[in-house]
């Protein structure tokens, strides 16, 4: 055990995994191993930190923005364990947030590309990944809604946020075999989907849970007129 350890973090962090984590069927020995090493608390907003490891989101910024926020630790987790990363692989996460997820990432993968549209949460990112050692972590500030450039195609996609559908030009960023994480839909239910490319134009879905997050900024919304 670290003896710098703060015992009471400890027990908040083994709380955290054993009574939100693992409930949600996240099993896998490696995705709880990183969830205890990489520190949520690190990642989180000063203002917040005593909140780290409760079942919740937590707002980032000065908190005026609707949606900018850290996603509840369940959410990050059962994506990364349904997601199964391999260090080989390359992967793309549209809103950075707190950065916490994109150091989840790159911990199982070569390298992580992560867009934030928010350019003062993207600085804030950026330098809470270089403070705790994240070498292999990108932030852009962009926004994730408009076409990525052509060129670099990903095993794996992650929206850290909700849509309203899939979308198409992402998932022709994937390469063969590769994933796509999005939580679709509209309050009161969205469903997790995983978008896996099997070939050329062509694609499977699961829709392994069900939960509810802020949209992600500009994509496209369904109409709501009436005839």
């Amino acid at each position: 055990m670290n003896p710098h350890a703060n015992p009471t973090l400890e027990n908040l962090r083994f709380n955290m995994i054993e009574q939100q984590i693992r409930p949600w069927d996240v099993h896998d020995p490696a995705v709880l191993g990183l969830l205890n090493d990489i520190h949520r608390e690190d990642y989180t907003p000063e203002a917040h930190r005593t909140l780290s490891f409760f079942d919740m989101e937590l707002p980032l910024g000065d908190g005026s923005v609707p949606g900018e926020i850290m996603l509840a630790p369940k959410i990050e987790a059962r994506t990364l364990n349904d997601l199964q990363v391999k260090k080989h692989e390359t992967v793309l996460e549209i809103g950075t947030g707190s950065g916490f997820m994109a150091a989840l990432l790159a911990n199982c993968a070569a390298s992580v590309l992560t867009l934030e549209i928010n350019p003062a949460i993207a600085a804030t990112a950026a330098e809470t990944l270089r403070r705790n050692g994240v070498s292999n972590v990108e932030v852009r500030v962009a926004d994730g809604s408009k076409p990525l450039p052509s060129g670099p195609t990903f095993d794996v996609i992650v929206l850290s946020g909700s849509v309203a559908k899939i979308p198409q030009n992402l998932l022709g960023s994937l390469k063969i075999g590769g994933r796509l994480a999005a939580i679709v839909g509209e309050e009161p239910m969205m469903r997790m989907h995983i978008v896996t490319r099997t070939g050329e134009g062509q694609w499977s879905t699961a829709q392994p849970w069900d939960t509810v997050a802020p949209r992600l900024l500009n994509f496209p919304e369904p109409s709501r007129f009436a005839f």
